[in-house]
């Protein structure tokens, strides 16, 4: 009895040392983001694994872009009473891809009315809300025709085309190799082929060079600058550095017909995914997706501006009227000014959809792009080669392989595209009065709502070049150390053109303008005109509240500046009378300021009285009036403050593009 006991208790502690050791193989695999090895481990069946194990292989599936054979798992779990909500958005994600629509909004309303996390219930509902707009969608028409490049896919995966200089640039797992253990397929690379239109050269298809393909790393998609010499593309983390899921965008210039070594861009974040990167048409602007901290869900779509020194900053999250609680990824600006994207948390026919947001009257408007661009599978990566024509990729059933790549025509007849620009010149004076140019200044165009549309570096010809959108009010704001912050105002209201009224496909329209800046200069007096105040009083009028507001706003923008406000009177009264007046005036003045918001350190009130006639002997009323003055002058000024970049050091002459991109990349000051 007792050798039995032994033997039973014996093989109960073996079983339970291999699922411990089982258990903590599957954690480490996880933890690596080595779902392929989960998948083998624990994807056999469902029903003999704990809730824990079934999540895990549920989330190795979706993590690796299988949700559909997720969606048994984590089923299984929800069976057995997980406590994890967002299992249920995750079956219903995969339902959806299958095209189970019905079934996937009556999981959401069985999840909904017992839901506790709050989060959680926001998406559910928007996802609800998404199938219920699905019959519009299917009921859309659209005049897209798509074919399969078939010439060019295999039964692995090709995406993300971008055509450059007559070839085609593509990412591909095509010629096998080493194992990506998150994925189970092997690690891809970038290659090119020569191509006109959907005619490809086969015998030109080759890799690109060992120096931008690795064979332990996944080189992802890429953009080509507009002069066809730098490209910007994504490269995973091989696993040997700290953050499995960290993707980086690294720079590149070809130059004596060869890339350079690639260098990481300064706008990376650890740890996070920065990929699909895209260039503005006239490379000025990278767009790309990153699920750095911040966003508004998985990933988000940003932009970035490139500096007179060719270094990517100010990168700034498209906002709310893009992004979601999903995924945005892959963007495209096409010539037209229009965003395109996939998303999967826009309403959509199942994984990533293809959408084109556009700009109208001072709103962003998202639409889907249809069927037969869209399906429930992931479409994804559109490139527009023209306004008619380009490629996109997905992974849709009838494909050669896992993600193809296609070509896509718009056959709408309609097709009338209105680009609207405004163009202009940063000036200044020199010491003779004389308006001159002022080059290397920052310059930002701002929607009213204070929404930043766009912003420009200017170079040594002080030019700047927004793109600007029908029936909306603009601010011009433009920076420059040791210089006023100044802004202007300019509108396209009142100034659209009848699309009905064109003939041809595209029509370009350019306004002009011109900003004037003025130097800080310490201790000179500057005029604020049209302040006046009734006859012995210091109460602020109307009328002068108005020029006020515009000192409010100029401190405002000039945050580094500390000034002092001035009053001065006219002569006509004795100078103890005129010395308390114009005191008065300065302290109700300085105080209006300081109530409408601007701290009272950076702001002083001092009566002049007729200590400082401009005109000494004045005879008339506008004489009087131009000695009744109100003035500011800067006292102190901390140009460390400023935002703007410093003077560009004497460099070697370079083509004013090329020079956009010298200096990109970290380690390049």
């Amino acid at each position: 009895m007792l050798i039995r006991l032994s033997l039973r208790m014996k093989f109960i502690l073996t079983f339970l040392s291999i699922s411990i050791l089982l258990s903590c193989s599957v954690e480490k695999s996880m933890k690596s983001a080595e779902f392929d090895a989960v998948i083998n481990k624990l994807g056999n069946s469902p029903e003999r694994n704990s809730v824990e194990e079934n999540i895990m292989v549920g989330d190795a599936y979706r993590k690796s872009n299988r949700i559909v054979e997720a969606v048994p798992f984590y089923r299984a779990a929800l069976k057995e009473g997980t406590d994890e909500e967002m299992v249920n958005i995750y079956v219903a994600q995969g339902l959806k891809v299958e095209q189970r629509y019905a079934e996937a909004e009556k999981v959401l309303n069985q999840y909904i009315p017992r839901a506790k996390d709050e989060e959680v219930i926001q998406i559910a509902e928007k996802e609800l809300e998404n199938l219920k707009k699905l019959e519009t969608l299917e009921n859309d028409s659209s005049y897209y025709r798509i074919k399969n490049l078939a010439d060019i896919n295999t039964s692995g995966a090709e995406y993300s085309p971008v055509y450059s200089n007559r070839f085609l640039y593509f990412t591909s797992n095509r010629d096998g190799g080493k194992v990506y253990r998150t994925t189970g397929t092997p690690y891809t690379d970038v290659y090119k082929v020569a191509t006109q239109g959907a005619n490809v050269d086969l015998s030109t298809l080759k890799a690109l060079d060992p120096i931008i393909n690795n064979t332990d790393t996944n080189e992802g998609s890429v953009t080509i600058s507009p002069n066809g010499t730098s490209m910007i593309f994504a490269k995973g983390n091989n696993g040997k550095a700290k953050g499995y899921s960290e993707v980086n965008l690294f720079f590149t210039r070809f130059r004596n017909g060869r890339w350079s070594e690639p260098v990481p861009l300064s706008i990376n974040v650890a740890d996070a995914w920065d990929s699909a990167p895209a260039f503005s048409p006239d490379g000025t602007s990278l767009y790309f997706s990153s699920t750095r901290p911040g966003g508004y869900g998985g990933a988000d779509l940003y932009v970035a501006k490139v500096n007179r020194r060719g270094r990517w900053v100010d990168v700034r999250n498209l906002g709310t009227e893009i992004n979601t609680a999903g995924n945005e990824v892959f963007p495209f600006v096409g010539k037209d000014g229009s965003l395109y994207f996939s998303s999967d948390g826009h309403p959509g026919f199942g994984k990533l959809d293809l959408f084109r947001a556009i700009r109208e009257y001072g709103k962003i408007t998202v639409e889907n792009l249809g069927k037969p661009m869209n399906s429930s599978a992931d479409d994804f990566s559109l490139f527009q080669f023209d306004l008619t024509r380009g490629f996109f990729s997905s992974n849709r059933k009838g494909g050669q392989g896992d993600d193809d790549i296609y070509t896509f025509v718009n056959d709408d007849p309609d097709i009338k595209v209105v680009n609207y620009f405004l163009t202009g010149v940063t000036v200044t004076t020199d010491d003779a009065g004389n308006e001159i140019i002022l080059p290397n200044t920052k310059v930002r165009l701002t929607a009213d709502n204070g929404t930043v549309v766009d912003e420009s570096f200017t170079g040594n010809e002080g030019r700047f070049n927004f793109r600007v959108y029908p029936e909306e009010h603009y601010n011009l704001i433009s920076e420059k150390t040791d210089y006023f912050t100044v802004r202007k105002d300019f509108t396209t209201i009142g100034k659209s053109v009848d699309k009905k009224t064109l003939t041809e496909p595209v029509t370009d329209i350019t306004f002009e303008t011109k900003i004037m800046m003025d130097p800080i200069v310490i201790e000179k007096p500057i005029v604020l005109n049209n302040i006046y105040y009734d006859f012995n009083k210091a109460n602020i009028r109307p009328d002068a509240a108005i020029v006020l507001d515009s000192l409010v706003q100029i401190m405002n923008d000039n945050p580094e500046i500390y000034i002092e406000l001035g009053s001065h009177t006219d002569a006509r009264a004795s100078d103890e009378f005129n010395m308390d007046l114009s005191r008065r005036r300065a302290n109700s003045a300085v105080k209006y300021i300081i109530d409408s918001g601007i701290t009272g350190e950076r702001i002083t009130a001092k009566g002049y009285g007729e200590s400082q006639l401009i005109i000494r002997n004045a005879q008339t009323e506008g004489q009087h009036q131009i000695n009744r003055r109100t003035e500011f002058k800067v006292l102190r000024y901390n140009p460390q403050d400023r935002n703007d970049d410093p003077p560009p050091e004497e460099e070697e002459p370079v083509d004013e593009y090329d020079r956009f991109f010298q200096d990109s990349v970290d380690g390049n000051e």
